[in-house]
This record gives C-alpha cells, structure tokens and sequence, in this order.
C-alpha cells in the first residue's frame, strides 16, 4: 500500500504540474533536433590483453596471437605452446568517434574478452588498430583495463562484485586522422527530430521562416532550411542560431509506459478514458506445508514414517465496482483506482484491460 501511495503521490505531483500553462512550455531546437548527416562513428579492433595473473583464456588462437605479436616486435619463438596460457586473453575492442574528431583526440575504449577468460583485472591491452566498418584504420588503442571490480575464485568458490570480463580504457584510444563531416549540401541542410511529430516539425519550420530563413517540414521528423547566402562560408554560426531558437512544445502521444518487472507505471498527461466500470477483488491462496514424522508405539513393530501435512486456504476480499464518465481526465483515473485500493502490479493488469476493451485511450508501452 506504501508503493502505492507513493505512486498516486508522484502521479498528482506530475498532473499538478501538468496545466494549461503546458501548451506554452518552451524547448530549444537543439534539444529536441539534430542536422542531418551528424553522427558518431563505431569502430572495432581485435587484441590482446595481458599481464592477467591466471584469468586469462586457455584459447589457442590467443596463443598464436601472442607467438606473432613477439614475431612483430623482433622475437622468435618456435612453437606458440611455448607461451604460458592464462597470463593473457583474446580480446575485441570497441570504441564510438564524435563527430568532427581531429588527429590526436583522445576517446574511451570497451575491451571484452572473446573466449574463456575469467577476469580482465589487472591487465593491459596491447597496441590494437580501431577500425571503421570500411575497413580504415581510424583510431589506435592501448593502456591498462579498468573493470570496476573484483572475482576471486578458490577450492571451487567464487565471489564478484561487478561484470569482470568487461573493462574499460579512459582516454585510451587516438585519433589517427581527423573526422571530416559535411553540414547539407550547397545551398540547404536539414533538421531531424529526435522524435517523429508532425505538429512539432511544422511548428519547427514557421519558426524558422519567419525569423531566419526559409524552412519546410518534409515529413514528421525533418525540415529542410534554406541557408542565407551571408553564411554560406560560415555555416557554424548559421546553426548556433539555429539551435539556440525555441519553439512551443507540443503535447505527446497519450501513453502509458510500464515496466513488469519492477511494477513501474507512468501514465502520460494526456490519457483519456470512455465510458468504463472496473471491478477488482482480491483472491489470496495460501498453500502450507508442515513436514511431520509418525512414530510407532514401543515393541509395536511399526516402521517410522516421514509425511507431510498441507493446508489450504483461499481469501477472498470484497469486490469493488468503480464507473469512469467519458473524457475521464488523468486525476480521475488515478482517483477512481486509488478507490479500490489496486497495487501496481494490478494496475498494470486493469490498464492492459481497458486497452482491450477499447475504453483506454492511449499506447501501453511495455518496456
């Protein structure tokens, strides 16, 4: 009952919130948009990680991985089996390239390990080449693997305190060439919502025609601008004002957001209901077990028996019969179920069933 009210609580908070005053909530373009062609860039390379105190893999790729990584840096070794298993480990290393990255920026680097490795704690990843799905060589990576943990393992019992065969690498990755990225074309470039809104991107665009440029909304997600011929060679400046206009937010799709696994409900501003009587009671079935152990009488020549004794019982709470009038706003919905006293896990179930019965008027969103 605690979560519940503590739900209904944070549900009234948002509704009070949530008035005619929100038809003129302001957001900037760049909070809600982004210019097409803008974008970060994933990379991926194949390494080694060694100096693991006997966590590393038993692989024998790694082995020779290991034999011609010495070959490259001037040493021989005749047979890959000549290398200790367990002190290094296969990995892949990932890493993500902002926009406009130059020679020499530094980013951040994932390692994982790719066979049987138990723990990446305390290694280093080797020299790896980072490379675009092009197969050029973007980005190199190297230094010691972070993994935000610890498992031990002795005499076959383990204990861990984090995910030890991910790691990371801060400021690990350089930038071997610079990131060239293109803003439009020759005369116009063009906005994309970070979220498909006919409404916004027509809103959008007559803000922007009428005090900058010309600008039309192609379809729910993007508007094409014109740029002005004075920032033609200097279109960085054209959008810093851009991003910096605001615009009237609209309102959302009506939706009801829910999470089962941990009884999380979010019921947008905009739900509406038609015409609707929910009944709710409770069922509570309790089975118990009482193990017993039955005992003959002395020279009787009866065996001693184990068995068990179970009991069952049902409770069944009163019903309640709740009616909801057409154009049933937010606060009536949450007044009407506080009423008869549902958790949140019913009312993930009451929610799915007006959905059904075509009385809800909004998009459940199972997450």
């Amino acid at each position: 009952m605690k979560k519940l009210l503590k739900l209904i609580l944070v549900i009234t908070m948002i509704t009070g919130m949530v008035s005619s005053d929100a038809l003129s909530t302001m957001v900037r373009i760049k909070d809600i948009a982004h210019v097409k062609g803008v974008r970060n860039n994933q990379l991926v390379g194949y390494g080694v990680v060694v100096g693991l105190p006997g966590t590393g893999d038993n692989s024998r790729s790694t082995q020779i991985t290991n034999q011609m990584l010495l070959k490259n840096l001037g040493t021989v070794i005749e047979q890959s089996n000549y290398i200790q298993k367990g002190s290094s480990a296969a990995v892949l290393v990932t890493a993500t390239v902002p926009p406009f990255a130059k020679n020499g920026d530094q980013i951040d680097l994932t390692v994982s390990t790719m066979a049987d490795a138990k723990s990446l704690e305390g290694g280093v990843l080797v020299q790896t080449q980072l490379r675009a799905p092009n197969g050029e060589i973007v980005a190199i990576g190297q230094g010691p693997v972070s993994v935000g943990g610890i498992s031990k393992d002795s005499n076959g019992t383990s204990t861990r305190t984090a995910i030890t065969t991910t790691g990371r690498i801060p400021n690990g990755g350089i930038v071997e060439r610079d990131i060239n990225t293109q803003i439009g074309d020759e005369n116009t470039l063009t906005l994309l919502l970070d979220k498909s809104d006919y409404t916004m991107a027509t809103r959008v665009a007559n803000t922007i025609s009428r005090n900058v440029t010309a600008a039309k909304a192609e379809d729910g997600s993007s508007i094409r601008v014109a740029i002005p011929a004075k920032f033609n060679n200097d279109r960085i400046a054209f959008l810093s004002i851009l991003e910096n206009m605001t615009i009237d937010a609209t309102r959302d799709k009506a939706r009801v957001v829910v999470n089962e696994r941990t009884g999380t409900v979010v019921i947008g501003s905009e739900v509406k209901l038609l015409p609707a009587a929910v009944a709710h009671g409770n069922i509570t079935v309790t089975v118990q077990t009482t193990n017993q152990v039955s005992q003959p009488e002395p020279f009787a020549g009866g065996t001693t028996t184990a068995f068990a004794n179970s009991a069952v019982s049902v409770n069944k709470g009163s019903g309640s019969l709740v009616t909801m009038p057409a154009n049933s706003t937010l606060n009536d919905l949450v007044r009407a179920l506080n009423a008869i006293g549902v958790a949140p896990i019913d009312l993930i179930s009451i929610m799915q069933a007006l959905r059904e019965a075509g009385s809800l008027q909004a998009e459940i969103q199972v997450i």
